[in-house]
């Protein structure tokens, strides 16, 4: 004789009707706005990178300690947060009834 080897039926998973989905978390408008903060951290790092000196013994403060470095990159990133915030938080837009 065979031995029967029982199997599980196979789940079923519940698949929620089209008319019962949850609408998209964000926006278009939200993910255009993460996307401008973003650009705008990116740039605040890039104006940061830098200040490698030719000869490694030198040390020159002008370079480190610059106004591009010290004070517009920060401020940059800053603004970008504060962009991705408003991405965030911002109520998407009602489509207009036609």
């Amino acid at each position: 004789m065979a031995k029967q080897i029982r199997t599980a039926p196979p789940s079923r998973q519940k698949t929620p009707p089209a008319s019962k989905q949850k609408p998209p978390l964000f926006g278009k408008e939200n993910y255009r706005w993460m996307l401008l903060g973003l650009i705008v951290i990116l740039l605040g790092l890039l104006l940061m990178v830098g200040g490698k000196s030719k000869d490694p013994n030198v040390f020159d403060p002008s370079q480190v300690y610059s106004f591009r470095r010290i004070t517009l990159a920060p401020i940059l990133i800053l603004a970008g947060l504060a962009l991705e915030i408003v991405g965030i938080f911002k109520n998407p837009k009602e489509p207009k009834p036609q």
